[in-house]
């Protein structure tokens, strides 16, 4: 039994890091759970009780942040409430176009267009368009370092 849940965990962490860039998956909460699983695989001795509460507490604050960069990102550069329902638009519906990164390039897409719909011009409404993509990147990379760094106290456990 053991062995199968080291490999159910590490399966686990591996779809973690993969769901960082599928956006239906939530990675970072795959990659959480991965700890909990190896823990119950070496009888709650692979990470002490502080460790996870502090990897929880990491998850929440990745999980917001995902949410908060992209909307901070585009009120620094002037969304309005056209971009901002364009990114959500543009984003959902990236995911069916040209996943895995339609919803990155869709938000863009989106946000420019709800930009365009809201009356600014070309320059401003790319502008708007930019940060969308800029507060996403930060999302993605804050996601993508909280999964591999999971991975990684994973593995590292495996061989204690």
């Amino acid at each position: 039994m053991t062995t199968f849940l080291i490999i159910l965990g590490l399966l686990i962490a591996l779809i973690g890091v993969m769901g960082t860039l599928l956006p239906v998956l939530p990675g970072v909460v795959f990659s959480y759970l991965a700890l909990i699983v190896l823990s119950l695989a070496k009888d709650w001795q692979a990470f002490s009780p502080a460790f996870l509460l502090v990897c929880a507490g990491a998850l929440a604050l990745v999980m917001v942040l995902d949410y908060v960069f992209p909307l901070l990102s585009a009120k620094k550069y002037g969304a309005s409430k056209w971009g901002m329902w364009g990114c959500v638009a543009g984003s959902i519906l990236g995911i069916f176009f040209i996943p895995p990164w339609g919803i990155i390039v869709g938000a863009f897409v989106g946000a420019f267009v709800g930009e365009l719909i809201s009356g600014k011009r070309g320059g401003k409404a790319l502008r708007v368009g930019w940060g969308i993509f800029v507060g996403n990147l930060m999302s993605f990379g804050l996601k993508i370092i909280y999964a591999v760094t999971m991975l990684f106290f994973y593995v590292k456990a495996l061989f204690q």
